[in-house]
């Protein structure tokens, strides 16, 4: 397998974690809003593609190694400083630290409702694994999301040309109850950025591994697989004939409904799925503390910690933080824009001003 297509799995694997696999991601950002979440997810997507393109271009030409070390590189030198910096990183680091916890809790929450493990050994499972992944390093991961993601690409796809071929679509986007006070184009974009957040520790301890030349197939890729799945995992929930609020997993009740022989594939493709993620975010933190000695020692004292903190689920965060770190995120785009080539910058710079004309449009409809 070509170098650039293990990179983008490993990228693609930190994306689809639980709520994007069960279905909750995408219900919050996309499918509430009908056809126009479709809108949504092909924006979000293309967005998505260029900042993974544009942040792998600045950490490579900067040599960056750290979250802090990447601020410092696309913030403004008459900005910068040092406890600014500084408690920008902890921030950061504490969403990560907390998508992670929430990661160990969803995978002990699943397997005490499907096959009546406690929670608590569960999510100890979880923790154990990623010790041994982590040990290992960036083959570890590399490795990991090589033989997994492939899997969770191809099942979910499935569930979608399942779903396409079995109901009419049109008529299906038309009876979706939309949500009228909001924009989708704001939901798009705060998709996009929170997840650029997740993402920019991966990238940056994925540095080694990446060659200049491979960027641009890397971006491609992983915009592509991200556009495919969503739209997939969208149309599928189509098939949803109660309501959608209730549900903490969407697609569960699709597969358990509609396709039962998949049960059991399906919990292993979520179970994988908060895997991949929890190993990114893992390695995204400790990327961030590279320089400190004992990196063993706060591996160990992470991934114990979050057994206790399992007992918070996961739809929770979905809900309630992502789309505030997405609006911290979306200044990160800006800068990121902001400090590459010029020709592009106008892309970035029109972001603000998309976001208040989508705001506008959706108060006049009203």
């Amino acid at each position: 397998m070509r170098s650039y297509i293990k990179i983008a799995l490993v990228i693609i694997g930190a994306l689809i974690g639980a709520g994007f696999a069960s279905g909750q991601e995408i219900y919050l950002f996309f499918f509430s809003y009908g056809i126009r979440g479709i809108y949504g997810i092909i924006i979000s997507s293309i967005i998505l593609g260029i900042i993974i393109y544009k942040t792998i271009t600045i950490i490579k030409k900067n040599n960056v190694t750290t979250y802090k070390e990447f601020l410092v590189s696309i913030i403004p030198k008459n900005l910068k400083n040092e406890k600014v910096l500084e408690i920008i990183n902890a921030i950061i680091n504490i969403f990560i630290l907390i998508t992670f916890y929430i990661m160990i809790a969803g995978f002990g929450g699943y397997l005490s409702e499907t096959v009546e493990i406690p929670q608590i050994i569960g999510s100890s499972i979880l923790a154990v694994i990623c010790i041994i992944i982590m040990l290992k390093e960036t083959k570890g991961i590399v490795n990991v999301s090589e033989l997994i993601v492939p899997i969770l690409i191809i099942f979910i796809a499935i569930i979608g040309i399942y779903t396409a071929t079995s109901i009419n679509i049109v008529n299906k986007i038309k009876e979706i109850e939309t949500i009228k006070n909001s924009s989708w184009l704001v939901s798009g974009i705060i998709y996009s950025s929170y997840n650029s957040i997740l993402l920019i520790p991966v990238l940056i301890s994925l540095n080694k591994i990446i060659k200049q030349k491979e960027i641009s197939q890397i971006s491609i890729i992983i915009s592509t697989i991200v556009l495919t799945l969503a739209i997939s995992i969208f149309i599928s929930m189509l098939k949803i004939d109660i309501n959608i609020k209730m549900l903490e997993m969407p697609v569960s009740y699709v597969i358990i409904k509609h396709l039962p022989k998949f049960k059991m594939l399906y919990g292993i493709v979520i179970l994988t799925s908060i895997l991949t993620t929890a190993i990114s975010l893992i390695a995204g933190l400790l990327q961030n503390v590279k320089k400190t000695k004992n990196k063993k020692v706060i591996l160990y004292l992470i991934c114990i910690s979050s057994i206790p903190i399992s007992k918070i689920g996961f739809s929770a965060l979905i809900k309630f933080i992502y789309p505030i770190f997405g609006y911290i995120g979306i200044l990160q785009i800006i800068l990121i824009g902001l400090r590459t080539q010029k020709h592009n910058k106008w892309i970035i710079k029109t972001l603000p001003f998309l976001i208040f004309y989508s705001k506008i449009k959706t108060s006049k409809e009203k």
